[in-house]
């Protein structure tokens, strides 16, 4: 009766869990497109300084150095364009996206600031809607069935013991 009880508790909790999942992926998608908006204007000045100049983004690039701040700096404007270039094709990806397509691309949203910017004003939900009916749904049952598996496993030793028992 308790293992069943643990179970069903993990049910509920991975339900909860999940059916979050529709409203912070919508919210992680907002911020990430203001990130993107953000660096578009640091690459966009980066880049009309450089022209201003003559010179391609790379040609600006391989003259910042024979100083450590230069050398600092194209290493931080290196960061910038390919932490830009990321994010844009991120944005691409989940912008138009659904829930579950946004589900099925979760791996895109790893940027840590942007993650960390969303958690901050986010605040849990109850979903009323088809998505949150589903992500509640699977959650639930992922986790029932990896709380059952955790106590099988952790059963697995006394239930070896026993049936040794039982054939001496």
């Amino acid at each position: 009766m308790i293992l069943r009880v643990l179970a069903l508790s993990g049910g509920v909790l991975g339900g909860a869990a999940a059916s979050q999942f529709p409203e912070f992926s919508q919210q992680y998608t907002q911020r990430l497109g203001g990130a993107v908006d953000a660096l578009e204007q640091v690459v966009a000045d980066f880049d009309a300084s450089a022209s201003a100049s003559g010179l391609s983004r790379d040609a600006a690039l391989a003259q910042m150095q024979g100083a450590e701040f230069l050398e600092r700096r194209r290493a931080d404007m290196e960061r910038t364009f390919d932490r830009h270039a990321r994010l844009k094709a991120d944005l691409a990806v989940l912008d138009d996206a659904g829930p579950f397509m946004r589900a099925y691309h979760a791996a895109r949203m790893t940027d840590g600031d942007v993650a960390r910017a969303a958690l901050e004003v986010y605040e849990p939900a109850v979903p009323l809607n088809m998505a949150g009916a589903v992500f509640a749904g699977t959650g639930f049952v992922a986790g029932l069935l990896g709380v059952w598996a955790l106590i099988k496993l952790l059963l697995w030793p006394l239930s070896l013991r026993r049936r040794s028992a039982r054939g001496t």
